[in-house]
């Protein structure tokens, strides 16, 4: 964000600054090591699904159709402030990896390993400004977002 806006101020051009949130959906790659592809792939390949800490941080998901919505507005938009992009709604890891367990249909185990120390508990954004300012909300559900990943992964693995 420093250099963007100091680029901008020494240029006297045009930027936007979005900051993305936890982003997910079709063509992930495998091995990008994010929460839910990590869940996805451990549980199509019927492997224990790996969880750091107790499972009890949170953390908040935007599907990828929805963060694409996100920045056309913002880029469409004469905003020049940071916007924070992302789903507010929290899940513990623990609950998405319940929920990835259940609509892949694999009994799965879980492996709990200790917490990185720089992971945060808590990782929600705030959206209001992006609300105000883009009009913009996001709007695919976790459960259809997760469908569609699933899916994904499914065709990419076999």
């Amino acid at each position: 964000e420093s250099l963007c806006f100091d680029y901008m101020r020494m240029h006297n051009c045009d930027i936007r600054v979005a900051r993305i949130f936890n982003t997910y959906g079709p063509r992930m790659l495998v091995d990008d090591g994010r929460v839910i592809s990590n869940f996805i792939v451990q549980a199509l390949n019927k492997k224990p699904i790996t969880i750091y800490g107790d499972g009890t941080q949170t953390r908040s998901f935007c599907f990828v159709d929805d963060l694409i919505e996100g920045l056309i507005r913002l880029m469409n938009s004469e905003y020049k402030k940071p916007v924070n992009l992302g789903n507010p709604e929290e899940y513990q890891i623990f609950e998405i990896a319940q929920l990835i367990s259940k609509k892949t249909n694999v009994e799965l185990k879980f492996i709990n390993q200790p917490l990185p120390k720089d992971d945060p508990t808590k990782r929600k954004p705030l959206i209001d400004v992006a609300k105000k300012e883009l009009n913009w909300n996001p709007k695919i559900s976790l459960d259809l977002g997760l469908n569609k990943t699933i899916q994904y992964f499914k065709n990419t693995l076999s």
